[in-house]
Formats: C-alpha cells, sequence, structure tokens
C-alpha cells in the first residue's frame, strides 16, 4: 500500500477492526518511511449486477433505486432511518445471495415486499399498490384480505 503523503509502498498495518457497517475492515497503517498515519478499508468485490426490466431491457443495479421506492413507501410512517438502511442492507444481501449475474425486476420486487412486510405492514401496502399496479379497489381489498389472514394465522 502506498503512503498518500509520500508516496513510498512501505506501510504496515498497526490497528484493523471490523468498520461501523461490518461489511469492511477497517485498517489503521503507518509509512515506515515519513512516520504518518492513514486509514484504509477492505470491502468484498462484488460482481457487477445487471437488472432485466419488464421490457426486457437491460441496465447496471442501482442500490439507490431501490432506496428510493423503500422510502416513498415508507413517507411518514414511524420507521427510522437505521431501519431503512438495514432493511436495505438484507434487501440486497438477499439478491447478491442469489449468486447470479442477471436479476429481473420482478425478482428484486418480491424481495422488497417480503422484507417491507416484515418491518412494517403500511409500507408494504403501499410498495405492492405500486409494483403490483392495482388496477381497481378490488385488487388492492384482495391484497389487504390476503395480508390479513396472514396476520391473524400467526396470532
Amino acid at each position: 500500500m502506498k503512503c498518500p503523503f509520500c508516496g513510498m509502498d512501505n506501510t504496515r498495518v498497526i490497528d484493523s477492526r471490523p468498520a461501523d457497517d461490518n461489511t469492511s475492515i477497517r485498517r489503521r497503517r503507518q509509512c515506515d518511511e515519513c512516520g504518518k498515519r492513514f486509514t484504509t478499508y477492505e470491502k468484498v468485490e462484488i460482481i457487477p449486477l445487471t437488472v432485466i426490466k419488464k421490457d426486457f431491457t437491460r441496465e447496471p443495479y442501482d442500490r439507490n433505486k431501490i432506496m428510493a421506492g423503500i422510502m416513498r413507501a415508507c413517507h411518514k410512517r414511524p420507521i427510522s432511518v437505521d431501519q431503512l438502511e438495514e432493511t436495505m442492507n438484507k434487501i440486497e444481501n438477499d439478491i447478491y445471495n442469489l449468486a447470479t449475474k442477471e436479476i429481473e425486476s420482478k425478482a428484486i420486487g418480491e424481495i422488497v415486499m417480503e422484507r417491507l412486510k416484515s418491518l412494517e405492514q403500511v409500507a408494504y401496502v403501499r410498495f405492492a399498490s405500486v409494483y403490483r399496479e392495482f388496477k381497481d379497489v378490488n385488487t388492492f381489498m384482495n391484497e389487504l384480505k390476503k395480508m390479513l389472514d396472514t396476520g391473524s394465522e400467526k396470532d
């Protein structure tokens, strides 16, 4: 690792620990030449993922698009930013655990709905109404009925 101060490549690790997000390693390094210290982060390299849209076009996976949809669904709901971030991380883990280079947007939508269902029911219904393109009130009511039926089975 090159020193960002003097450019020499003889640095050593003096401390390692997990970063705050637990998905990377934070390393404190010291340059043997100039003695200055700096921090580096080591993260797993993720294979590029392509999303296959409904019209069969392909585009690169974009975490921000999913997060924007979740934030719209959770607007004015009692959900903290930390809960949103944790849910997004779980969704992303679910997606990458499929170990594929291409994924249909439909599959991503289903994963998001499953995670939202366990996070907050109103957010789930909001997301589902857009994602499943409810055409009328009956379709909406059928989805609510399914949700109520599965909720009563848990009791």
